[in-house]
């Protein structure tokens, strides 16, 4: 499902930004396009973003009030989807990755450093969901989270909930069940939004205002409503695609959910 991404994936540029993630927390997201460009415009007006040429691969960081939220990169191989791609922090990125591939999963993309930036790696879990593990060093992550133009949530549609729960639950146990968790990940069928023939995957959910406005802006642009909008534990949510066919979902946060 995705190329040698290691000159793209991982937070951005420098230190201080925000503070470190614990392992299993979501802590980055990038998207593979064809057109970076126009990834640019599209996402810049939709959120107000501005973006940094990065050092590494030419991938652009998308920026929230000159704080890190995102990273758009360009899709080498027309074979691969366009997709937008949820990184779970871990302090041990070749442990984690020997227990995804004891668990059930795939190693998609082994652990390769990123510069000076951290260690990154492509996985799935036993049902195909790909999603990325992110080892820091000089930066851990988003420098803004929770807010109106930043990653807010991400959901995993699965075939099984209750084997999801299972696997990510003994990988990620602390993130989604201790104690002091405050989890931004959760777990719903397939069918509960998508056709049923949907393969299971990660939906990166993005913070609005407002969500039923905001769906203007994004046909206005030359993207698509996929979904149109419906409530959920964590809020009203819709799922959309942008002018070049990565999904992800605008999401109008009320309380957070119950854990």
């Amino acid at each position: 499902m995705a190329e040698n991404r290691a000159s793209a994936d991982g937070p951005a540029h420098g230190s201080g930004y925000g503070s470190a993630y614990g392992e299993g927390v979501p802590c980055w997201v990038d998207a593979q396009l064809p057109d970076v460009e126009a990834g640019k415009r599209f996402y810049g007006e939709l959120f107000g973003w501005t973006f940094e040429e990065q050092r590494y691969g030419g991938a652009v960081w998308a920026l929230k009030e000159g704080r890190p939220v995102a990273a758009l990169a360009h899709k080498t191989d027309g074979r691969m989807p366009t997709v937008w791609t949820v990184y779970f922090a871990t302090p041990d990125i070749e442990g984690l990755a020997d227990r995804i591939w004891a668990a059930g999963g795939q190693v998609v993309t082994a652990p390769m450093p990123v510069g000076d930036l951290g260690t990154s790696a492509l996985v799935t879990d036993p049902d195909g969901a790909v999603f990325g593990l992110w080892e820091p060093e000089a930066h851990p992550g988003f420098g803004v989270r929770r807010e109106p133009g930043t990653f807010v949530w991400a959901e995993l549609y699965a075939r099984d909930t209750e084997a999801a729960n299972t696997f990510y639950g003994g990988l990620f146990h602390d993130a989604l069940f201790g104690p002091e968790a405050q989890p931004d990940f959760g777990r719903a069928p397939v069918a509960d939004v998508f056709p049923a023939e949907m393969p299971p995957h990660f939906l990166v959910h993005f913070g609005v205002e407002d969500c039923d406005a905001v769906l203007g802006t994004v046909s206005r642009l030359g993207g698509r409503v996929q979904a149109p909008p419906f409530e959920t534990s964590y809020g009203k949510a819709a799922v959309v695609t942008d002018n070049q066919g990565a999904s992800f979902a605008v999401l109008e946060r009320t309380e957070r959910p119950e854990r």
